[in-house]
């Protein structure tokens, strides 16, 4: 039948979602499984196959390929859980990754946390000295090798880590972006002392210049390159055995998907890769919808994300940061915290309530669970507030208990604040609310835009219920919730609708004015090795497109902005146009009056995004049209909800499924899907649109 497949891991639920050739579409969840993720994985396509009445031998059978979002090397970062690693520099730079170019105490803070300076500190280093290696070589910023690499001193070096029991050793020489003979002569003298070591050079992982940054990258990639190898290969094992013959593609950061195999070898770009899908989703539902400019919002177990889609496409970043530590992978630009359903609710030491970061996760799960977990989260204040349907959670598979959601929000929160139940379950929904509305608007403003001029989607298992809250903080008019068989696997479908990315870069410092000769050069060379990696994928396209950029700033300063190229052979006139367009991107970030063109520019990094369009993408049909105006045979009850300090109010409860195209519910109501529930405050209505989807509308000077 041709079938494509996209699946999700979450922290808490694993997500899959199935398109045919012929339109059939189905989605399907299970609860993820760690420590070892692809059971879940097999889970989620088990589920999916019964929901198609096939079974899952058959639907793997049929399927053309699948495309998997991973946290694998994600978790292995953040928990620590990585492989023992080696690391070889230039004589005498030994210690930049423990003096972290000064950046160690603020990087990934939050403005209020790099404000208390006094508090803050440098993460864990990377490696420990006694595995960090020093050999002599030199490469000069022109390139030039001005002190050869001395071999004997590399391969002592090399055995004195293979001792200490590395598993993965990694190379980053100064200028080796520039010219990488010596680290690939290193990586030949480590193999040939131990054959099956990984070995990560920063010329390949991160050609680009600032040598704290690149070596990093370079490292976390050796860290867990080998763990994601060992993951890919077993669950490829699992799927052959299965039937399944068509490639696996894995999601990266930049928001596409690639080879098992070059996955594998860039490992460090598949870290944003569970961040990706749900942006992706949006961006194939908007061009649906005809929305360009997309706020993107994923509400699962675990995490709350926020990212952005512009004039139809994603906005993109260049650098991330994780732990402290920089990563130079171009992934697309989303913000995460630890704010998902089954986030924690505390009091802290100020007696403060607190949400998140921590999270109960798929074991034991919020108290209401009924897994043994005691702490109070967020679904257990929802389900308090009657937002929440014990009886209905999963529509109806799931079992969940009020009164143990009760008695954690009551001991946890209630007692220690002198709050009755409903108080505490109510600080909880509106910090939950508060904190979510801050990450959008730092999401968007950061960025450069206003969240007015934008549509929301709103998606994952508790997205829909928070939504209108966080939303109508920030004066944000629409909301788009995607139902249908969508539904909470947004981010599934948003994998399925992906397309394979390829992106490459190289940093080559210049001083403005460049010659068009050497621009065209060096993206010639870096649209060569996209093509060729499109090709490796083995898959036919059904067409090939190329993005290019470079990263810009002005003399003196220290961050790029990036900034578009036009595609073809550069005249002289076409490269003098280059900094009119950096200098119009640089003032809509910082404002109006802020370029300096008097400083001069320079040209840092230069890059290369290749598309190959996959042939196989989702097709949404549209769902039946209601014959009248009316939504009152989906009105399954009522039932008391709070959702402000005004208290509990009775509250009209709607049955997503008997709900029809062209059905409007207006709030104050409750809409319970099977993977979700959508809250609709007083003053906003919702409609169904011809796909399934619910669009919630208001004023956005109505108050909540």
């Amino acid at each position: 039948m041709g079938y494509v497949i996209g699946v999700d891991i979450g922290g808490t639920f694993t997500d899959a979602f199935s398109s045919s050739q012929n339109g059939i579409v189905s989605s399907a969840k299970a609860p993820s499984t760690p420590p070892d993720y692809s059971n879940g994985f097999l889970n989620a396509l088990q589920s999916l196959a019964s929901n198609l009445s096939v079974s899952l031998e058959k639907l793997l059978a049929e399927t053309d390929y699948i495309c998997h979002g991973t946290t694998t090397t994600l978790n292995a970062l953040v928990t620590g859980n990585t492989e023992r690693v080696g690391f070889i520099t230039t004589k005498g730079h030994r210690d930049s990754i423990y003096i972290m170019n000064v950046e160690g105490r603020y990087l990934g803070l939050g403005t209020d946390q790099i404000q208390n300076f006094l508090e803050t500190s440098k993460p864990e280093p990377l490696v420990p000295k006694r595995l960090v290696m020093e050999v002599a070589e030199r490469i000069d910023c022109k390139g030039e090798v001005v002190v050869p690499l001395n071999e004997e001193e590399a391969r002592r070096k090399t055995e004195e880590l293979l001792s200490q029991g590395v598993r993965a050793i990694a190379v980053s020489f100064l200028w080796s972006f520039l010219n990488p003979i010596h680290e690939r002569r290193m990586r030949e003298i480590i193999l040939g002392s131990s054959p099956n070591v990984y070995v990560a050079l920063s010329s390949e992982i991160s050609p680009r210049i600032r040598e704290f940054a690149r070596s990093s990258t370079t490292i976390m990639t050796a860290q867990v390159a080998p763990i994601l190898q060992g993951y890919l290969q077993s669950l490829e094992g699992s799927l052959r055995e299965k039937h399944f013959r068509g490639p696996l593609l894995i999601m990266q950061g930049s928001g596409g998907v690639m080879s098992v195999k070059q996955a594998a070898d860039n490992a460090i770009a598949s870290v944003g890769s569970v961040l990706s899908g749900g942006v992706t989703g949006a961006e194939t539902l908007g061009k649906m919808l005809g929305h360009t400019n997309i706020i993107c919002t994923d509400m699962g177990g675990t995490t709350f994300l926020a990212g952005l889609i512009v004039e139809g496409r994603p906005i993109f970043t260049s650098t991330t940061v994780l732990r402290q530590h920089p990563i130079n992978v171009p992934t697309v630009y989303v913000r995460a915290i630890g704010s998902g359903g089954g986030a924690f609710a505390w009091v802290d030491a100020d007696e403060s309530l607190r949400v998140g970061p921590g999270s109960a996760g798929a074991t034991p799960g919020p108290a209401c669970y009924g897994r043994g977990g005691s702490s109070p989260t967020v679904t257990d204040a929802d389900l308090v507030l009657g937002i929440l349907n014990e009886n209905f959670f999963l529509g109806g598979r799931m079992p969940i208990y009020r009164d143990l959601a009760a008695r954690a929000l009551k001991e946890k929160i209630g007692m220690p604040l002198h709050m009755t139940l409903e108080e505490a379950a109510l600080g909880v929904f509106e910090v939950q609310n508060a904190q979510t509305a801050d990450l959008v608007r730092k999401t968007v403003v950061e960025a450069g835009y206003d969240p007015r001029d934008f549509v929301t989607y709103a998606f994952g298992g508790a997205g829909p219920v928070h939504c209108s809250f966080y939303c109508a903080d920030l004066g944000i008019g629409q909301i788009v919730v995607p139902l249908g068989p969508t539904a909470s696997a947004f981010s599934a479908f948003g994998l399925a609708s992906s397309d394979v990315i390829i992106t490459a870069e190289i940093s080559d410092p210049s001083n403005y004015p460049v010659e068009a000769d050497k621009i065209n050069s060096v993206f010639g060379r870096l649209e060569d090795n996209v093509r060729e990696k499109l090709e490796n994928q083995g898959i036919p396209f059904q067409s090939i497109q190329m993005e290019r950029e470079i990263d810009i700033r002005y003399s003196l300063q220290i961050a790029e902005v990036s900034t578009p190229v036009k595609g073809g052979r550069l005249s002289s006139s076409d490269v003098s146009e280059i900094p009119t367009h950096f200098e119009a991107i640089y003032e809509k970030l910082y404002g109006e009056g802020t370029g300096f063109r008097e400083a001069g520019f320079q040209f840092i990094t230069y890059r290369m995004r290749g598309r190959g369009n996959l042939p196989l993408k989702p097709h949404l049909t549209e769902i039946a049209k209601a014959k009248n105006g009316s939504e009152t045979d989906a009105l399954k009850g009522k039932r008391p909800v709070m959702l402000d300090k005004n208290g509990f109010r009775e509250t009209p409860i709607y049955d997503y499924r008997a709900l029809q195209f062209g059905h409007t519910v207006s709030g104050q109501a409750i809409v319970e899907a099977s993977t979700t529930t959508i809250v609709i405050p007083e003053g906003a209505r919702a409609h169904v649109d011809m796909v399934g989807n619910m669009i919630i509308k208001y004023s956005p000077d109505s108050k909540r």
